[in-house]
């Protein structure tokens, strides 16, 4: 029998956390110019579980910060901006399927898994480049970012990283892990 995880925040946690990203939106404006923080809170006090999100992004290290507004859907829009890959997400294989064909040394979890227990979607190739436009992430570490089916069908999983001040995307074995490989997620509310 599955244990059902309580998706809420208690007020504490909850004030707590909107003070946290408030701090951290007021201070890095460039990810997000034009865009102003009392409808973000307004939009994030209207959808508890996706608060709840983003303090499971906030737990595990990954800072979650805004960094774009869907005009069409209106949504913001947040990515984890911790400097390296969230240290709470490391030494993780990339899916379940991967995990499960681990014979010896198996890692506790998988990026896959995490993302959908937190209720985030892992970055994409394409979504982990934009976030480099606003910053310089993972100089020390390395980010699994979501695998086309045709690369997974085949056993790899695919990953990103900034070095030599380039951003560059690698391939792997899904089934490996590293202390220094984790995953970053992003979140619409």
């Amino acid at each position: 029998m599955a244990v059902e995880i309580k998706r809420e925040l208690s007020l504490e946690q909850r004030d707590e956390l909107l003070t946290l990203l408030r701090t951290r939106f007021e201070k890095n404006m460039n990810r997000h110019e034009g865009l102003e923080w009392d409808k973000v809170q307004a939009k994030l006090e209207a959808n508890p579980e996706k608060l709840w999100s983003l303090h499971e992004m906030e737990s595990t290290g990954g800072e979650p910060d805004v960094v774009g507004y869907d005009e069409t859907k209106d949504e913001y829009i947040f990515f984890d901006c911790s400097a390296e890959s969230p240290k709470g997400r490391r030494s993780v294989c990339y899916d379940r399927e991967a995990l499960e064909s681990r014979k010896k040394h198996k890692p506790e979890n998988s990026a896959v898994d995490m993302a959908n227990a937190m209720g985030i979607e892992m970055l994409t190739e394409e979504q982990y480049r934009a976030l480099q436009e606003l910053g310089q992430f993972d100089l020390k570490t390395s980010s699994w970012v979501q695998t086309p089916d045709a690369i997974r069908k085949l056993g790899g999983a695919i990953f990103c990283d900034r070095r030599y001040n380039t951003v560059f995307m690698y391939h792997n074995g899904a089934d490996s892990y590293y202390g220094a490989r984790g995953f970053r997620g992003s979140l619409r509310v």
